[in-house]
């Protein structure tokens, strides 16, 4: 059994520990920002092809000693290099976290980076070299405390870019925060999904790909798994076929997006048919007045603007006093729910939240708000 560690945002790192529980992991752990969990090489290859949640999976090598940067070198220098990297194979080191010794990701990334080419000059005469930007090989170093734990990405890059988002809105929510999102709002593939306010439609696009069961590693054509020495290409091709044969062909209830904007529903279209949900769900350009429900229950979800400085634009007070009155008129029988940084405006809503949960939105604290709408 293997150790891994897969990133997460903050404040939905519940929802991925259920997510990689109900793919088989074991030993599941949340951490700050992460699960760790445990599991062969076919759990591996399956969480990266099928986590919505996840940012980045990580195989845990080796912690070493890292009070000073000449004990870090040391540590990584303890590693056998050559079971992991040849030569011939190019390399990047990230480095998240630090300590009072190692307090740039910069300098750490670059001791980790010369202790293992320096093995590799000694053990082959040659070494491995870096590309930033594609390397075979993505090393990544975290520092807490006095320890540093060395890992491989097996994702490559991050999962979040399931490839289907060329188009973006102003500000675009990330596609695994949507679908995180998504699960906190307790949406299921059975009930109807309004967003009023789409933009490039990532909470239409998330719920699409989930009800239809369309793995979100099907958009990506490279994981960091497939350049490393022990790659099984038969395993890997296996269950890329099982994914495709797993997907549905229909929606079970409406997925509606609609914004008054049309050059962002016309990104949402792009977007949509870029993943090949186009002809599933629902897009329109009309005012937000204009939202029907389509059924007697469903969620209705939207990330309104919310700005930086409270009560700075009176426009935005009159916009969720709109969408607080459009949820109570308009869609009796579901529950709505509203993402906003800004506790001054969540106020204008005028209708009592039943739950308020904490969440990032790339490293912005906000609150997702539940409305029960009786």
């Amino acid at each position: 059994m293997q150790t891994y560690f897969a990133t997460v945002a903050q404040g939905i790192e519940e929802l991925a520990a259920q997510e990689l529980t109900n793919l088989g992991a074991q030993a599941v752990k949340t951490e700050y920002c992460g699960v760790s969990f445990q599991g062969d090489r076919q759990l591996l290859y399956k969480v990266n092809l099928w986590s919505r949640l996840a940012f980045r999976v990580l195989v845990q090598i080796k912690k070493v000693k890292a009070f000073t940067a000449k004990e870090l070198y040391r540590g990584v220098q303890s590693i056998d290099w050559s079971e992991y990297l040849a030569p011939n194979q190019t390399i990047a080191v990230t480095c998240t976290g630090k300590n009072k010794n190692l307090n740039h990701t910069h300098f750490t990334a670059l001791q980790v980076k010369n202790a293992i080419i320096d093995q590799q000059r000694d053990q082959f005469g040659d070494r491995s070299s870096v590309n930033v930007e594609d390397p075979d090989v993505l090393i990544n170093a975290h520092i807490r405390d006095n320890r540093c734990t060395i890992s491989l990405d097996s994702s490559g890059y991050s999962l979040h870019r399931r490839g289907y988002r060329p188009a973006m809105g102003k500000a675009p929510l990330k596609e695994n925060f949507a679908a995180g999102l998504l699960d906190l709002a307790e949406w299921t593939p059975d009930l109807s999904l309004v967003d009023p306010l789409c933009g490039s439609g990532t909470f239409v696009i998330e719920a699409a790909l989930k009800s239809l069961n369309f793995a979100p590693g099907l958009f990506h054509g490279d994981f960091g798994f497939q350049h490393w020495q022990d790659f099984d290409a038969e395993l890997w091709q296996t269950l890329l076929n099982e994914a495709e044969y797993a997907t549905k062909d229909q929606l079970q209830q409406p997925i509606i997006g609609q914004d008054r904007d049309q050059e962002v529903i016309q990104q949402a279209w792009t977007n949509a048919e870029n993943c090949g949900v186009a002809d599933h769900i629902q897009l329109a350009c009309r005012e937000l007045e204009q939202v029907e429900a389509p059924a007697d229950r469903g969620v209705i979800i939207c990330n309104p603007p919310y700005g930086h400085r409270l009560g700075a634009d009176e426009d935005l007070g009159l916009l969720y006093k709109r969408i607080g009155d459009i949820f109570k008129q308009r869609f009796k029988g579901w529950t709505g729910y509203i993402l906003t940084g800004n506790a001054e405006l969540a106020k204008r809503v005028g209708l009592r939240a039943s739950r308020r949960f904490v969440v990032y939105n790339g490293g912005l604290e906000c609150r997702l708000l539940k409305y029960e709408l009786y």
